[in-house]
């Protein structure tokens, strides 16, 4: 099919759920309201607060009635319990395609995903010397943006959305005290990112960071957490493939 005759895909994002054991707020109206208006339902990360089986089991239970595929990447605060496997069926079980180093397709847009880690960006960016622990932490943003590599020579779609949780570029994360710029994600991901033809990139993790920038060879990047200001005038965003 041409590229100007083929259906456009209406992807909501969102990230930073963080859902929690001891919830007053239900998502299945903000569900039914992206069901409602978009093809797939994306989210960058921290879909549970602390990890633990318990809040992965309150988002199933609103993700069960979804009418549309939901595809998500894990976060920083879904590790904090030790339950990563257990989070991981629960979500699974309710059709939930976690991305986790992997690509699926739907209706000819390719996503790939990976949680990402910290390092900082550009000439700031962390290098691998001196102390172990700070070999170790490189290493773990080295293997994930490997990961992420690996994920997107899987693609064989004629379009691409990537998904992280950590950000791939200082854009994003404007908004946020300097200081923890390093914490927050890792030009090595836009380096990876750029080797490929990407239509578009979406993160959280910064949630008081900016809503949109791009990669430096022009990958548009979209900051989803769902405190981020968005032209929906709603949590999640609104994405065209």
């Amino acid at each position: 099919m041409a590229n100007d005759q083929r259906r456009k895909l209406r992807i909501a994002a969102v990230a930073d759920l963080h859902v929690k054991e001891d919830r007053e707020q239900s998502y299945k109206a903000l569900f039914a309201d992206i069901c409602a208006v978009a093809d797939v339902l994306v989210i960058a990360g921290d879909l549970t607060d602390l990890g633990k089986p318990k809040e992965a089991e309150l988002l199933a239970a609103d993700l069960r009635n979804c009418t549309v595929p939901v595809v998500a990447v894990l976060g920083n605060h879904d590790y904090e319990s030790g339950a990563v496997e257990e989070v991981t069926a629960i979500l699974t079980d309710v059709g939930v395609k976690l991305l986790n180093g992997r690509a699926v397709e739907i209706e000819d847009v390719g996503f790939v995903g990976v949680k990402g880690f910290a390092g900082g960006f550009g000439r700031y960016m962390l290098s691998s010397f001196g102390e172990p622990a700070i070999k170790a932490m490189v290493a773990e943003s080295v293997d994930e943006t490997m990961r992420l590599e690996n994920a997107m020579r899987q693609v064989r779609a004629s379009r691409s959305m990537v998904v992280l949780h950590y950000a791939p570029i200082t854009e994003t994360v404007v908004g946020e005290p300097p200081e923890i710029f390093p914490f927050l994600g890792s030009s090595r991901l836009a380096e990876t990112i750029d080797r490929f033809k990407v239509d578009a990139v979406v993160h959280g993790h910064a949630h008081r960071g900016s809503y949109e920038g791009r990669t430096p060879a022009g990958a548009p990047v979209f900051n989803v957490a769902a405190h981020i200001e968005k032209p929906t005038g709603k949590p999640y965003a609104l994405i065209e493939l």
